[in-house]
């Protein structure tokens, strides 16, 4: 796999300009594993993305690779240029991931692939990513999926630590979320139906927004779906819902490279020197440490690997 051609800058071509006929036009990727060393490591430019990218970055830059970071905020730009070798490793999440690249293979209505079942989940993913030159390597403790919280208050007063606790107590709930909440089986329905939990109306205020978040804390909403690595819930006096009968997907961080040009097993040691340490409160730990602290994603990703001591 090339990297970008001479005299087209690679923003230029995430938008269009093209290096070769696309991978459904070629057959399956079969190169073999590659060791660049040099390469580009993707965001997709939001907190958390940018922090994995920098943490991905110092990591092969102390095995030995020379390193550049580009973000990209589109999956639908960002995976083509993974494919392709003009980016080499981008963080991605691994349910969301195997449903996106089942619907790009697939179609938009096919079944999705990604459960809260990370084994499965990890090789529908794999054998998705296989033909397309990418190698998914592994997951470690650290999971960003949807998540439930109440106010610590309303938790307290009605002795609520899980969602199953939710549905026995047979509240009634206004839930903060967003307007796809009322299909999504994760949301509104996958609540009724695994929880039992009375969803009077879903409130589309958004994912984890602070008007989501401000609208559970004045009582007007009971609940609000976020992430769990979301870093400002204690701001407004908010506390997690336990998962306990997993009904949300496997979305553990993976890192996935371009197996012509990253995939050595080097560069796997290398990115899997984290997965012995990262864990959820960590990410959103560094998450609140940028968000709200304003600090620099690249300096809160170098302070947490030497405190780990993988610097």
């Amino acid at each position: 796999m090339r990297r970008i051609a001479a005299g087209c800058v690679l923003v230029a071509l995430l938008a269009g300009c093209t290096t070769g006929p696309s991978l459904e036009n070629q057959g399956e990727v079969t190169a073999p594993p590659g060791d660049s060393k040099s390469l580009t490591i993707g965001s997709a430019g939001f907190t958390e993305s940018d922090l994995l990218a920098q943490m991905y970055a110092k990591l092969l830059s102390a095995a030995g690779y020379k390193t550049t970071l580009l973000t990209v905020a589109n999956r639908e730009l960002y995976e083509p240029a993974l494919e392709s070798g003009q980016i080499d490793v981008v963080p991605e999440y691994a349910a969301t991931f195997a449903d996106w690249l089942n619907a790009k293979a697939n179609g938009a209505d096919a079944p999705p692939v990604g459960s809260p079942d990370l084994d499965a989940t990890m090789k529908a993913l794999r054998d998705l990513a296989t033909p397309r030159g990418l190698t998914v390597l592994d997951p470690g403790k650290a999971v960003d999926q949807n998540a439930f919280a109440v106010t610590s208050a309303y938790a307290k007063q009605h002795n609520l630590k899980t969602l199953s606790d939710l549905g026995r107590s047979g509240l009634k709930v206004r839930l903060a979320a967003g307007d796809e909440c009322v299909k999504r089986p994760y949301c509104k329905p996958g609540l009724e139906k695994t929880y039992g939990i009375n969803i009077t109306a879903v409130d589309p205020k958004g994912v984890g927004t602070t008007q989501a978040k401000k609208a559970v804390q004045s009582g007007q909403d009971q609940m609000v779906l976020t992430t769990s690595t979301d870093a400002t819930l204690g701001e407004f006096g908010l506390v997690l819902l336990a998962d306990d009968k997993k009904l949300q997907n496997a979305d553990y961080i993976v890192p996935v490279v371009n197996r012509s040009r990253a995939g050595s097993e080097k560069v796997a040691a290398a990115l899997g020197r984290l997965n012995t340490v990262l864990t959820t409160a960590d990410l959103a730990s560094m998450n609140q440490q940028v968000d709200s602290w304003r600090r620099l994603p690249e300096d809160v990703a170098e302070t947490y690997l030497k405190e780990k001591g993988l610097l």
